[in-house]
């Protein structure tokens, strides 16, 4: 890091970030933060790109790495952090449970990739979400998108595993919701202490959840090993 009379700031920058601190339990968006169309916004991180990348000594007339900056300013937009957009949140359309199933649903081994947000490097893993429904139920593929959504963005696996929960909880009436990530974090395991076999397992109970014996039931769901010939 820089030296100087920002030394301890910058101390402070490097620890947060190789601890995996989170700063806000929601992320922090500024509130002009779409006030600029998605073109724009790719427009300009295509620019950013291309210095960054000319700073690093790139030769950005090769052929290989012409179309870099743009497909990488694409991706970021549309793509990685797409889900920092609202419009883009998908509707938790809910039905009455009228076969009365009353105990846990759990969607398990959701695949799972998002960034952290201290070095934009991936988080791969996977979601197990669950609920319990007190008369309203919702499609199995709308927990997938959910996680899939809140993923889309600038993350830290805690965030994400309550952000899940709360949405789901919202759409469906109930604080009996949990969700369970197990994931590898990049910034982990190509950097820093450079740890290749470690994963992060972070969890969110709410509700019937909180009970041990409801949370043993789940996490013996999860254990189940789902094979299919």
């Amino acid at each position: 890091m820089f030296e100087g009379k920002n030394g301890k700031l910058n101390d402070m920058i490097d620890e947060i970030g190789d601890n995996h601190v989170s700063g806000s339990a929601k992320n922090p968006v500024r509130e002009d933060a779409f006030d600029l169309s998605e073109k724009e916004k790719i427009e300009l991180i295509e620019k950013d790109f291309t210095h960054i990348l000319h700073t690093l000594g790139m030769d950005l007339t090769d052929d290989s790495l012409s179309g870099t900056p743009l497909r990488v300013a694409k991706m970021f937009v549309k793509e990685i952090f797409g889900g920092l957009n609202p419009e883009r949140k998908p509707k938790l359309s809910t039905f009455d449970n009228n076969y009365k199933y009353g105990e846990m649903l759990v969607e398990k081994n959701i695949t799972l990739y998002s960034t952290c947000e201290h070095h934009l490097l991936p988080i791969v893993g996977k979601a197990h979400v669950a609920y319990i429904s007190k008369g309203k139920v919702i499609g199995l593929s709308k927990m997938n998108r959910i996680v899939e959504y809140y993923a889309k963005r600038p993350q830290v696996q805690e965030r994400l595993n309550m952000q899940i929960v709360q949405a789901l909880q919202a759409a469906l009436g109930t604080d009996d919701v949990a969700c369970i990530i197990d994931a590898k974090h990049l910034c982990v395991n190509s950097r820093g202490v450079s740890d290749i076999a470690s994963s992060t397992v972070t969890s969110e109970f709410g509700g019937k959840f909180k009970e041990d014996s409801v949370k043993r039931e789940l996490l013996d769901y999860i254990k189940l090993d789902t094979k299919f010939e």
